[in-house]
């Protein structure tokens, strides 16, 4: 047996892959971006198709890199951007339109009607979740009601649902396996996160056929072959998990209580809380974390829709910096934003507000206002968003937050992971490895084919990389805290008629 794990780590901006050794090492990688399309203010798509071509080209890279040849890969995993919502045609594996992204807003009015039917205690304590675009139930009622093609396969019994690591694993094993784990199953909004099955209910308010969504498995078991025509011999696919959840694992929370935050294109803080869900009334969502063996591990999560994203703006668009490195440097060279303070709500705002309507804001500027004042200013925004997040995660869960382990692109940041800590008044640790979302994917394939027999085992491969500890007095944030939480709420209710 081989002795490498390929883990497919396809994210929202880019489809990554990382080769492992069996000591959790990274062997290889390889990475493509692909493109964002926005064909109206507010939705996000992406092109399935190219998703697929971008991860199949990623694979082939890293396994390049790394000099091996398909007989030392023991398995295949998959960790992917969760709620983004595919739909096909399953005669001829083709999509019927662009994939709807989970940061889109398009869906808000099929949002309004949910809660004018009195479906969000519901929908809360049967998925976890709270009504809003970001889940991809009314993606698919969206896609139903706008997409001719997609209701002419339904009734056809031919269309096919499915988050992104539905859409790879059905690609990559030619149509011969259809299906999505426990964890990307829960971001759906149609999914009992007690039962671990479809929601009858959710199903007919929404109207999407159950034969239209794949069978649920657990994310470490092996589900299928992937095909010979990629490497030249099947591979098992052996572990799914949705980013935030594998990164939960590849972080080695496998304790009740502890946290993990992941700085990619969005924030989000996860917490285990064990055999049995938590519910919070701080705004949070209640979802599955994995299930292995016959195990469920709920978790906690408070989730920012725009955070590595902020910076990439500053990059792409206002062409401020030419990459994230000169956004650190341009940050330390002020003591503070001058009072400018900036609101990244590019697509409405996640937990603890929830609302949809909400539009980036950047408010205090003044004619002395320069561009590393605005780059600090994105930088401490993301920490702000994070805060928010955290203490909600405290009071949701009852549980003092002691220790912050942390991941993600924007975590190479030194400056943000220290004001981080400092506004926290927390320890923030990074891991040597920052590929977690990988890795964690990873050692759920790696436990389903024998490469590691234990997670006692699996928690040895942690190491730690930089600690990070306050260097500020508790409360001295505070007024700067009270300055953004003002922006916040100016940035709230914009995009409405009101």
């Amino acid at each position: 047996m081989g002795k490498y794990i390929l883990s497919l780590d396809q994210g929202t901006t880019s489809s990554r892959a990382v080769l492992f050794d069996a000591l959790g090492g990274v062997a290889g990688m390889g990475q493509r971006e692909f493109t964002q399309i926005y064909p109206r203010p507010g939705f996000v798509e992406h092109d399935a198709v190219e998703i697929l071509q971008t991860q199949l080209y990623a694979m082939r890279q890293a396994v390049h890199e790394a000099g091996i040849t398909a007989e030392d890969i023991a398995a295949i995993s998959i960790t992917n951007q969760r709620e983004t919502t595919v739909a096909w045609d399953s005669v001829t594996g083709i999509p019927v339109c662009n994939a709807i992204v989970w940061q889109c807003r398009r869906t808000a009015p099929i949002c309004e009607w949910l809660k004018a039917e009195g479906l969000e205690d519901y929908i809360h304590e049967t998925t976890g979740l709270i009504i809003d675009p970001y889940f991809s139930g009314t993606k698919m009622k969206w896609i139903l009601d706008n997409v001719p093609r997609a209701r002419e396969l339904a009734e056809q019994h031919r269309l096919r649902f499915g988050t992104i690591d539905t859409w790879l694993v059905y690609s990559l094993t030619e149509g011969k396996s259809y299906v999505t784990d426990v964890s990307n199953a829960s971001r759906t909004m149609l999914f009992d996160i007690r039962k671990l099955d479809w929601d009858e209910k959710m199903l007919d308010v929404l109207g999407v056929p159950r034969d239209a969504l794949p069978q649920v498995v657990e994310s470490s078991g092996v589900v299928g072959m992937c095909a010979d025509s990629v490497f030249g011999r099947e591979i098992p696919i052996a572990g799914i998990a949705g980013d935030q959840h594998a990164a939960l694992f590849g972080q080695c929370c496998f304790e009740r209580g502890m946290a993990k935050n992941t700085y990619g294109t969005g924030c989000f803080i996860l917490m285990n809380t064990g055999e049995k869900p938590v519910f919070s009334d701080q705004g949070l969502i209640t979802t599955v974390g994995w299930k292995i063996g016959g195990k469920v591990t709920y978790a906690l999560e408070g989730s920012a829709f725009n955070a590595g994203s902020a910076i990439k703006w500053l990059r792409d668009e206002l062409h401020l910096i030419q990459n994230p490195q000169e956004a650190d440097l341009l940050a330390e060279t002020v003591p503070d934003t001058g009072g400018a303070v900036f609101v990244p709500a590019f697509t409405g705002l996640g937990a603890p507000y929830w609302d949809m309507y909400a539009r980036g804001a950047l408010l205090g500027v003044t004619r002395g206002t320069s561009k590393a004042h605005l780059c600090r200013a994105v930088l401490e925004s993301i920490a702000y968003e994070s805060l928010d997040l955290f203490e909600a995660m405290e009071a949701g869960s009852g549980t003092k937050i002691s220790e912050l382990r942390v991941d993600g692109g924007a975590s190479r940041s030194r400056f943000l992971m220290q004001y981080q800590s400092d506004i926290l008044h927390c320890t923030v640790r990074q891991p040597v490895c920052l590929e977690t979302t990988a890795l964690g994917s990873a050692m759920l394939a790696g436990l389903a084919v024998g490469v590691w027999d234990s997670l006692d085992e699996l928690s040895t491969i942690w190491k730690l990389g930089h600690e990070y500890q306050p260097q500020i007095e508790p409360g001295a944030a505070a007024p700067a805290v009270k300055r953004w939480r003002k922006a916040v709420e100016r940035s709230m209710h914009w995009d409405t008629e009101d």
